[in-house]
């Protein structure tokens, strides 16, 4: 297929009446769109998640799972969540549009359905389903990158990993906002893609650093924060990463920053990274167990190093999981993320 054969994008028409169904499909079809046709919400579910959509347009009333309930699945998915989605509604009324602002609804049209209308709205969202997509391709390219570091050494492999799922783990035991756990999740894997800026003669130096090779690795973190600082959408991953190495009372880098100056989401990562390196082999020493790690960290927030409160949270979260037991209620969330994250 050439590139001006190649359809707009990929549009789902979900709705229980054929000859609407036809229509729609036929209409879409005539101006370059792949159409996926379902005739109920039930199909309808299955085709967003199996296939890649652009957009969705869903009447509301179909058999099975209703439009409404189709939408509020969708954005409750991580891999369906930025999918536009267009509610279809004979109903007038705020009542109904509120409901569908309540599902996640991208847009709404009302029947009888206007030609003009309708394309103005699907190329509208379209193109902004384009540019989300960009942003996602960004990401994953950033993520690569941070990885394939991780991969030059074999003692922290899988550590972005780990401490992805730790962070965003700990942000939901300590009741912060969602938005700030995707900059955990997000900032977990890329906190240390400065380091594609260090050599390997230093990252996988068996001994200590002298004072140029550690201004060098003490870098990163600036290097890192002006590699993301493009992505408007890693806005909170920012400080994060260029903060993750800072000491509260102030003897870390690069800002030497103290205290609730060290933004709070950062404090969280510095909490599960220390966590995760000390529980990990490394060439110098054995992995400690998980009370001997709580012990050092206890010993070193004495020293004025890292938040107590975050490594007594963690120890919580650390001890349910291997206890087998359910994991603690969230706490209420704590404003002070908001001046700092």
């Amino acid at each position: 297929m050439s590139t001006r054969e190649l359809p707009f994008g990929t549009i789902l028409v979900a709705d229980d009446n054929e000859d609407t169904l036809e229509l729609l499909a036929r209409l879409l079809r005539k101006h370059g769109y792949r159409v996926l046709a379902a005739s109920d919400g039930d199909k309808a579910l299955d085709v967003l998640m199996h296939h890649q959509v652009d957009l969705a347009l869903l009447d509301v009333f179909m058999p099975g799972q209703s439009g409404l309930a189709v939408c509020r699945a969708a954005k409750e998915r991580p891999e369906t969540r930025l999918t536009p989605i267009v509610l279809v509604t004979g109903a007038d009324g705020v009542e109904s549009r509120v409901e569908g602002i309540k599902a996640g609804a991208d847009d709404f049209l009302s029947k009888p359905l206007h030609k003009e209308e309708l394309l103005a709205r699907v190329n509208s969202l379209i193109r902004l389903k384009r540019y989300t997509d960009e942003l996602e391709s960004a990401e994953t390219v950033l993520c690569s990158l941070a990885r394939s570091i991780e991969a030059k050494d074999p003692y922290t492999e899988g550590h972005c990993d780990r401490l992805s799922r730790a962070a965003v783990a700990l942000a939901e035991r300590l009741g912060l906002p969602e938005e700030i756990r995707v900059a955990l999740r997000r900032a977990g894997i890329v906190h240390d893609i400065g380091k594609v800026a260090v050599s390997e003669h230093i990252l996988l130096k068996p001994g200590p650093l002298d004072a140029c090779e550690r201004n060098i690795m003490e870098s990163h973190t600036i290097v890192g924060e002006r590699i993301c600082a493009p992505l408007k959408s890693f806005r909170h991953v920012l400080p994060i990463i260029r903060h993750h190495h800072e000491h509260l009372d102030g003897t870390g880098y690069p800002d030497r920053l103290k205290g609730d100056d060290i933004p709070y989401a950062a404090r969280v990562l510095t909490t599960v990274d220390i966590y995760d390196a000390l529980t990990t082999e490394r060439p110098y020493r054995k992995a400690l167990c998980s009370a001997e790690a709580f012990a050092v960290l206890r010993k070193e927030s004495a020293l004025g190093w890292w938040d107590a409160s975050l490594i007594s949270s963690l120890e919580e979260l650390v001890t349910a999981k291997e206890s087998g037991k359910p994991r603690p209620a969230p706490k209420p969330a704590s404003n002070s993320w908001i001046r700092y994250a």
